[in-house]
């Protein structure tokens, strides 16, 4: 309905010239008949003069009416978009309610190792609410200080004309603070600015290391510089067996995955290599006999398909991954062959793999690893597997291609790469003694004179952690290995004939800066110092420490993962966050504590391969066990699989899983979609996380006492994301 007033209509087009339209309350519309101007809403000065009093008030008057009018139909729009904000954050509230209510906290993991640090970070918890209190108490009695203007001398006096005159009336609480803040100023602060500058030194040092990683990319980029195959004598297109093919020895070690064995085995069975010169080992370290049950019938599967592929598991299982791996190289048949491929369970090397790795090795004697680089099913899987791509894709872009390019070395990743057996042995193979064997054989390798080749555009896909629980548990494995490696590795560094630029890369920059520092200036800097110095504020961080440096570095981050830019701010929140998780792994590799050894298996979701079972099942139930005649299993790289007709020919080998018998695979895929129904999620609390959220926020808000913005920014969303990872709200729950 339009509203109609009858003292509208009395006057000329005076007045506010909009037109309300309402259906109801919440309905409501406003056309716009003329421009308005402030002339509308006053009358010139010979109008004025002609009109009566009575005149003059009634135009006033009718004029304030609507634009009072108009004004209230926007409080209400704006009332009405308060409450949708307020019942938005109360949904919230519910959705971490109940998430915490079937929650399970993380102190049954090593509770001896979480409890020393657990209780350190909730002693700077408590004492960070003391002083809280203490300083609100202290800002509504006056004491308005902050470190750019404490009045020492005012406080100095306070005491001396106290002491002068003793029957001077001075409050309790005033005595007690000025007693507190010089206290503060001659012994606490001194210290803590050390420690702040220290890590401040560290925090630019490393800075520029990644700086100039990213000139190095840009030069490689702008140089179009990388590795090239030696001509003579490689024909990659021949089909005659002219080509450089030599024995190639291909390993997928795994324990308890069978949620991708299919998909890792069907793609290595797929890699296009002369079937006499090439053998696939199945290494299987599963304690489930289940799994050994499913593992071995594929591997069955596709020897009747006549690839060339065995089947090894393990009695006795010792040493984890390097065990398995050290176990199947002392088989007398390895001796056979010049190099050996391995891939982890879940991924999947396309079919030309090899035909683009091996031949780097042809007249390169020196070469002893070839990497390739991994690219990821599910990176668009939820905001954790972003964050996790853009760290890995600088990883590989970054500092694994220039440092292959300007030093031939670098950490060897585990996977997808391509060794030769000979550089294996004499180094001295597969140890145990970390849980980063693949670091550690490559250390041992570039001691001996090895050189390494990283290949950018030659990649290899396979799965990112979902859940923050596995993320965590790979992370710690991964900070925590390298220092127990650089503990029993500094004498054969220091002790090796390799160059002295060798040796000071190795230490400083890749165990020390990368490893040690990195971790450790990123806790202590941010989840302690800068929240100390809220209470302290005699010892300052600049906003350069706090805010810019920062978002340099996050920006130099995610430039080799351009898509992730509307992430920047998470991914340094983050970053930040994961700080925890790395310093307590750095901190127990690096004295040996019981956690160090700990070697979980990545949870992994099998995605890309539960597709193509599922279309597999549903468009053609003519399919039978094998590959007949007319059709194939054709795996795409993505997620899901489909079915290509094969007019004619004979059956051929594509990228994916076998075919397994039709009835039998519908009867699996109920009983799994049975047991997803049955199964409940849980997620866990962090209570190392939780209580890191609650010290940035109190911290927050001592720094609204003393007005400082970007401190009390930076704390307050370092705060919220640390309760969020804290309350496992980042990725997908446990099951």
């Amino acid at each position: 309905m339009a509203p109609s007033f009858t003292w509208w209509g009395k006057e000329t087009h005076r007045g506010t010239p909009v037109v309300v339209k309402m259906e109801n309350p919440n309905n409501w519309s406003m056309v716009e008949l003329e421009g308005p101007s402030e002339d509308d809403f006053l009358l010139p000065n010979d109008d004025v003069s002609s009109m009566s009093p009575y005149k003059r008030e009634k135009v006033r008057n009718k004029n304030a009416k609507q634009l009072t009018w108009v004004l209230l139909l926007k409080a209400h729009k704006a009332a009405g978009c308060l409450t949708s904000i307020g019942s938005a954050l109360l949904s919230l509230a519910s959705v971490v309610r109940r998430r915490v209510a079937s929650g399970r906290t993380d102190s049954t993991e090593n509770p001896r190792i979480n409890n020393r640090f657990y209780t350190c970070i909730k002693f700077f918890l408590w004492l960070s609410v003391i002083l809280l209190g203490f300083e609100i108490a202290a800002y509504f009695k006056g004491w308005h200080f902050s470190a750019s203007d404490l009045h020492l001398q005012y406080l100095y006096s306070l005491d001396f004309h106290t002491f002068a005159n003793p029957f001077a009336v001075r409050s309790v609480f005033d005595s007690f603070y000025s007693k507190w803040v010089l206290i503060r100023v001659e012994y606490l602060a001194p210290p803590l600015q050390f420690l702040a500058n220290a890590c401040i030194i560290l925090f630019l040092i490393q800075s520029v290391d990644r700086l100039v990683l990213c000139l190095g990319c840009f030069w490689v980029k702008m140089r179009k510089i990388k590795p090239i195959v030696k001509q003579g004598g490689v024909d990659l297109e021949s089909g005659d067996g002219s080509g450089y093919y030599p024995m190639v020895l291909v390993q997928i070690p795994m324990c308890n995955e069978k949620e991708v064995y299919q998909q890792s085995i069907g793609a290595v069975c797929c890699l296009e290599w002369p079937k006499s010169r090439l053998l696939i080992q199945v290494l299987d370290d599963s304690d489930d006999p289940t799994t050994q049950t499913l593992i071995n019938e594929e591997v069955r599967k596709w020897q009747k398909e006549g690839a060339n592929i065995i089947y090894r598991h393990r009695v006795i299982r010792e040493g984890y991954k390097a065990g398995n791996l050290k176990s199947a190289m002392n088989c007398s048949y390895v001796k056979d062959y010049e190099f050996v491929a391995i891939f982890d369970a879940d991924f999947q090397p396309m079919p030309d793999f090899l035909k683009r790795t091996v031949p780097y090795f042809k007249d390169n004697e020196d070469i002893g690893l070839v990497q390739a680089r991994w690219s990821f099913v599910n990176k668009d899987e939820n905001l954790l597997t972003r964050l996790q791509h853009i760290n890995l894709a600088f990883h590989f872009e970054v500092e694994q291609q220039v440092n292959g390019i300007f030093l031939n070395f670098f950490g060897f990743n585990g996977t997808a790469g391509v060794w030769r057996i000979k550089a294996l042995e004499e180094s001295g193979g597969w140890l145990e003694r970390t849980t980063v064997e693949d670091m550690d054989i490559a250390v041992r390798a570039h001691l001996h004179g090895w050189k390494f080749i990283f290949l950018n555009d030659v990649e290899c896909q396979c799965e990112l952690p979902e859940s923050y629980e596995a993320y965590r548990k790979q992370q710690h494995r991964w900070h925590s290995g390298p220092m127990q490696l650089f503990r029993i590795c500094l004498p054969d560094i220091i002790k090796s004939k390799i160059s002295i630029w060798k040796k000071g890369n190795l230490i400083f920059l890749f165990f020390l800066l990368r490893k040690l520092i990195l971790p450790f200036y990123s806790f202590t800097l941010f989840c302690i110092i800068l929240p100390m110095t809220m209470f302290i504020p005699e010892a300052t961080l600049p906003s350069w420490v706090v805010c810019y440096i920062p978002a340099a570095m996050s920006f130099l981050n995610i430039l080799p993962a351009p898509k992730s830019f509307p992430f920047i701010v998470p991914y340094l929140l983050f970053e930040n966050t994961m700080s925890v998780t790395k310093f307590n792994a750095m901190v127990s590799g690096l004295f040996q504590l019981g956690s160090a050894y700990e070697w979980v298996v990545t949870k992994k979701s099998g995605r890309s391969s539960e597709g193509d079972l599922a279309s597999l099942a549903d468009e053609k139930p003519k399919l039978h066990r094998g590959v007949s005649d007319d059709w194939a299993v054709t795996k795409k790289s993505g997620r899901s699989g489909d079915i290509a007709l094969l007019a004619e020919g004979k059956p051929k080998h594509h990228r994916g899983v076998s075919v397994p018998d039709l009835a039998e695979l519908r009867e699996e895929i109920k009983e799994k979609e049975k047991k997803a129904s049955r199964k409940k999620k849980h997620n866990r609390i962090y209570t190392k996380e939780l209580a890191l959220a609650f010290l940035l926020l109190t911290a927050s808000v001592r720094s609204l006492l003393s007005a400082q913005g970007i401190h009390f920014y930076f704390l307050l969303f370092q705060g919220i994301s640390f309760l969020l990872v804290g309350l496992d709200l980042i990725g997908e729950q446990v099951d």
